[in-house]
Parts: C-alpha cells; structure tokens; sequence
C-alpha cells in the first residue's frame, strides 16, 4: 500500500519540476525583467496541484505508466504554456514553443543528476538529494545558458512569424523525444546507464545547437532581405531626388518666361494681373516642389540605412492610402543607443498603427517626428483616431480598437524596450489624437 511519504514525494517532484522549467524559461526567452517575471508565479502554483491530482485520478484507471507519463507531460506544458501566455503576454504559439524547449533542457538537467548519482554513489537514494541536486544543477546551468546569450538566439527564431507553428511542431517533436529517450531507461541494464544518461545530455546538446543553427540561417535571411529592401528604397530616394530636380528644371523655364514678361506688362499698367500671378506661381511651387523638397531634407537626414529604408517604404504605403505623412527630422540621426533592428521593429509597429487607425478619418494623416541630441534619440508618432481606447486593454496581444485579433504588435513592442532600461515609452490621446512617445538616453 501506497505511503503518505510516497504521495509527498511525488508532489515534491512536480513542484521542484515546475521550478526547473522557470528558470529554463527565464534562459530561453532571454528575459531581462526576471523579478517582474517571479512576481507572477503564485499563478502557475496550481499547475503542480492539478498535476498531482490528475495524476493521481490517472493511476486509479490507468495501469500502463507510459500512457499516464505523457498525459501528465502533455497537461503540465499546457499549463505552463497558458501561464507564459499571461505573465509574458505572448501568443501561444511562441508561449508553448518556449515552455517546450525549457521542458527540453529539464530532462537533460534530470539525466545529468542522475548521472553524478551513479558515477558518484553517496548511499543516498534518488528522492528528496536528487531533487536538490536537480534544483540547483538546473539554476547553474539556466545562468550558464543565458550567459551564452542562448535564449537571444532562441527569441530570434520565434520571430519568423511566417513559420511560427511548425517551429512549435519541431520543439514539441524534440521534447517528446527526449522524453521518451528518458522513459526507456527502464530496460537499459544498470552498467549501462552512465552511458545511456550521457547520450540524453549529448542529443540535447545536438538539439540546442539546431535551435541556434537554425537561428542564424532565419538572421541571415532577415538580413538579407533587409539589405534588398534597403537598396531598393534606396532607389525609390533617388528617383524621388531626380524627379524633383526634373520638375525644378521646368519651374526654372516657366518662371523666367514669366520674368520676360514683366517688363511688357508694367509698361502697360497690368499690375493687378501681375500682383496675382506671382502668388499663384509660389503657391504652385510649394504644392509641386516645396514639399517633395522639404521631405527629400528630412529624409538625407537619417544617416542610419535601416531606419531611412523603412521609412521610404512607410510614406510610400501612406502615399498610396492617401494618407498624409507630416515627418520632421530636424538634425542629422546618426546613431541608435539600443540594437538598431529592435528599433526598426518598434518604429515600424507605432507606423503600421498609425496607418491603420489615421484611415479611419476623412482627412487621414500621420506624424513622425525623429529627433537626435547628443547620443540620445526621440521619437513621436501621432495619428488622428475615432473608435474608444481601453488603457486596461491597450497593451494586451492582439487587442486593437477595431475588435479582437487586429492588434498590430503593442504587446510585443513594450516587450522588445523591457530589455532596455535607458528606454522610456509615453502613450496619451487627446481631442481625439493618439500619441506614441519614445525616449532612447544615450547612457555611454
């Protein structure tokens, strides 16, 4: 018969392997706010109760151990999953790919303590020291990997949306693997099992350098178009430049035809006529050149490629939606004090908004004002709004104004600027304006 320090021990288990796969999360995602990730743990406390409960549910009707072994496994990475869907604010694609990869690397760390038991016999049994041993192997190595830098290799293949399931195929795949690879020790003979530990630690091992190879091939294709788009947008910037210098060539020929006539109509008493033609003329040339110039000027001052490429393609998106595009950049911006890519994608997430949300007005227009002092760099995105802004629901995944699933990325926008600490994001809307504000302190 089954003991009471059977049941605790069980339970134990489960609670220390929750606490293992937190801090494998904490590596994997690469997290920078760790003490703002822990305050939400009490939540995920219920998934080891209901884990010990279902399993013990499990083996009242269950004879065969495999069976209730992967339904245990499978319910616990549900639940941690819909816990890093909150806490984290990620979608459950890229929550459950990431509680996959931690639940990897608890096996390996499980496999490895085993390992020091049998090649190291101290007389204790493999039950509460185990589970310390575990506890603090998994902490070590959590700390080792996200020294490494291996969760900003993992948090890149997460961002290739395009293929963000089969990703979470793939990393689900790899888990159940190694969880069956452990299984399977029971018909391994004991001289073996150092062996048959050893290679569960070498496959995981294989399994994270895929992950990073993997990783780089998706950076290196990222890039690659990058530089494609750069090149063409610089195109576009030339060709803008060449039609400009077109269109002053004919305002040139028209103006001194009208220059030629000036002496003949003084001499004939037409100044009225004279009076009114010359404002028209100015006004037709702010209209025609004025502000092709004056963007063409805020434009040349963006010495960064990436963000002037972006911005070429956005006001040739604005261009085509007929939404008008108000860009200041007063002084030359020469340097970013965060990674330049992370900017990218946070410029072009409060630019999609903006876009999205301005069309909805009769006169729809879009503000962007970028502007650099010393190291530090500010910039604001403003558009004219007309549906109901929740401040409790602004920062939710996929929440939009427009209803459920439009949200165009604010979640993980205030995600990417949580691992920069000289960061400062400012939301506000008034009389119907809705303002981004971001402030980058140049702390070198």
């Amino acid at each position: 018969m089954l003991t009471f320090q059977y049941y605790l021990l069980g339970f134990l288990d489960t609670v220390a392997g929750h606490f293992m796969l937190v801090s494998y999360l904490l590596a994997v995602t690469d997290e920078q706010a760790v003490w703002s990730r822990l305050k939400k743990l009490p939540p995920l406390s219920l998934s080891p109760v209901i884990a010990f409960l279902l399993s013990l549910g499990l083996s009242a009707v269950l004879e065969v151990g495999i069976l209730r072994y992967f339904i245990m496994s499978f319910v616990t990475l549900v639940m941690c999953s819909l816990w890093v869907t909150w806490a984290w604010r990620w979608d459950i694609w890229r929550a459950f790919s990431a509680v996959c990869m931690a639940g990897i690397l608890q096996v390996a760390a499980t496999a490895l303590v085993q390992v020091l038991f049998l090649m190291f016999p101290s007389g204790l049994k493999l039950d509460a020291a185990a589970m310390a041993a575990a506890l603090l192997f998994s902490a070590a190595s959590a700390a080792m990997l996200k020294r490494l830098h291996f969760g900003t290799w993992f948090r890149l293949l997460l961002e290739d949306q395009a293929n963000l399931r089969r990703t979470a195929a793939l990393i689900f795949a790899l888990e159940i693997s190694m969880e069956t690879f452990l299984i399977l020790q029971n018909g391994v003979r004991g001289q073996y099992l150092a062996a048959y530990y050893s290679l569960a630690v070498v496959l995981v091992l294989l399994m994270i350098g895929l992950i990073v190879y993997l990783a780089h091939r998706f950076d290196d294709s990222r890039l690659l178009q990058a530089q494609r788009d750069i090149i063409i947008q610089q195109q576009i910037y030339e060709q803008s430049l060449e039609d400009i210098r077109r269109e002053i060539r004919s305002f040139r020929h028209d103006y001194k035809n009208l220059l030629a006539g000036l002496p003949l109509q003084t001499q004939e008493g037409a100044q009225d006529v004279l009076c009114a033609t010359l404002p028209e003329l100015d006004a037709d040339f702010d209209r025609h050149l004025g502000e092709k110039i004056r963007l063409s000027v805020q434009i040349g001052n963006l010495r960064i490629p990436q963000i002037r490429s972006l911005l070429l393609c956005k006001l040739t998106d604005m261009g085509n939606k007929g939404v008008e595009c108000r860009l200041e950049v007063l002084y030359p911006v020469e340097r970013i004090s965060i990674n330049v890519w992370d900017f990218v994608r946070c410029l072009g997430v409060l630019t999609d908004n903006a876009i999205e949300a301005a069309q909805d007005v009769q006169q729809p227009w879009v503000e962007i004002v970028l502007l650099a002092q010393g190291g530090s760099v500010f910039l604001r995105v403003a558009n004219p709004y007309t549906n109901v802004i929740d401040p409790g629901k602004l920062w939710e995944n996929g929440w939009s104004t427009k209803g459920p699933g439009r949200g165009l990325g604010l979640s993980g926008y205030r995600h990417i600027l949580e691992g920069y600490p000289n960061a400062t994001v400012c939301t506000s809307w008034e009389n119907h304006v809705f303002v981004q504000e971001l402030t980058l302190e140049d702390r070198t």
